[in-house]
């Protein structure tokens, strides 16, 4: 069963992605390093609701 997730920038909290992921496999949140657009940067994404 997979869920779709945002990803949003930990700097300028903007949601800039969205991702599937499958919950029994990965229960926790996740985080992943990828550019945002708006920092013109690589910055941590955290997944938001």
């Amino acid at each position: 069963m997979r869920e779709q997730i945002t990803l949003a920038c930990s700097e300028c909290k903007r949601r800039n992605y969205n991702k599937t992921r499958d919950k029994r496999k990965t229960p926790e949140k996740l985080e992943v390093k990828k550019y945002c657009r708006w920092c013109r940067k690589h910055t941590l994404h955290k997944e938001t609701k």
